[in-house]
């Protein structure tokens, strides 16, 4: 059996950020409880991790005690629940991803500008949630096509779409098209509003799928974007599980399979990954081939209230920038090592 690793895969520049910015915060905060307003970012073995650690996760900023430390989670949040933060004076830290932020100030230009905002993506996700919060009276959300009938359309003329950052880019794309046919000059955004690292992890697993008869994606039922990936194998083709860790494998899913593409959703630990290779080395002697499809070397710097509490601190912030690379293949950590896989048309 063959394991071909895509890359990338796993942990986005925005979800690192977030990461790293709650260890940061433990650090120069040592004497205090940290509270993080959502789930971090949408993975159990991350959010796990850290509540060893002691650190609190909350639903809602009432649940933080006046003064003390909240991180605000990779997903954004509203200026409510900002303004919240600061009534009850709050030491807050923002690991909202820059992309997402992207999007709350296109929501928030637009409407200034008198646009009506079509926002596509899941109504309950809480990036959405965020975005809506930043203009209420002017953003609708799209979820189907089957959805566009029922909104409320002042001026078609005066539209513009924006997207939640972890769509899948197929869906998305259904979604807009069918915005484009019903009102024509619909606006789009000056940019793509759907992440690098989404597109990138997706344009992977769509190339290297059809390679393969099993795709396993590594990640959280509640992670949107795992879920995408899952979605994009299998239309085009390929049988795909999604699964959280190395004791979710089924051996019934490898019965007549010689090729297996093994991904990971941007919110995914690489650890649970190579926990998967060493199982699969283990058991069936798979090798493993390195699908090199996008090179991603992205880094970001730490929110400015962070960096200013580590300068107080005598931490210099900049050595402490998230970066992103992919991870070396060592066969002590992923039972083998992996050789590089020849892509056609990549």
């Amino acid at each position: 059996m063959q394991v071909i690793l895509a890359n990338p895969r796993g942990f986005c520049a925005g979800v690192r950020m977030a990461i790293d910015v709650v260890d940061q915060v433990l650090e120069v905060f040592p004497d205090r409880a940290i509270h993080v307003y959502h789930e971090i970012v949408h993975n159990k073995h991350v959010v796990g991790r850290f509540r060893e650690r002691g650190v609190r996760f909350v639903e809602s900023i009432d649940d933080v005690p006046p003064g003390e430390v909240v991180v605000f989670s990779a997903h954004g949040i509203s200026p409510e629940v900002r303004a919240q933060a600061e009534r009850r004076n709050l030491i807050a830290i923002d690991a909202t991803c820059p992309l997402v932020t992207k999007v709350h100030s296109e929501a928030v230009r637009y409407a200034r500008q008198g646009y009506q905002i079509l926002l596509i993506g899941h109504r309950n996700h809480q990036e959405v949630i965020g975005t809506c919060g930043e203009a209420p009276d002017a953003i609708q959300i799209v979820e189907t096509p089957e959805d566009i009938p029922s909104l409320d359309i002042r001026d078609p003329d005066r539209l513009v779409y924006l997207t939640q950052t972890t769509l899948s880019t197929d869906d998305a794309r259904v979604i807009i098209d069918a915005l484009r046919q019903a009102f024509p000059n619909i606006k789009s955004p000056p940019s793509e509003d759907i992440c690098y690292a989404t597109t990138n992890r997706q344009h992977a697993v769509r190339t290297l799928a059809p390679l393969c008869e099993l795709v396993l994606i590594v990640g959280s039922q509640n992670s949107s974007n795992s879920k995408r990936l899952t979605e994009i194998a299998e239309n085009v083709g390929t049988r795909a599980q999604l699964l959280d860790d190395v004791s979710d494998l089924d051996p019934a899913w490898f019965e007549g399979v010689n090729n297996v593409l093994l991904s990971a959703g941007a919110s995914a630990p690489e650890d649970l990954v190579a926990g998967i290779c060493r199982e699969l080395v283990a058991r069936f002697g798979a090798t493993l081939a390195l699908g090199d499809v996008v090179e991603e070397n992205v880094d970001f710097a730490l929110p400015g209230n962070l960096r200013k509490a580590m300068r107080a601190r005598g931490i210099d912030p900049e050595t402490r920038r998230i970066r992103v690379e992919p991870p070396q293949i060592l066969e002590a950590i992923y039972g083998s090592t992996a050789v590089p896989l020849t892509i056609e048309g990549t």
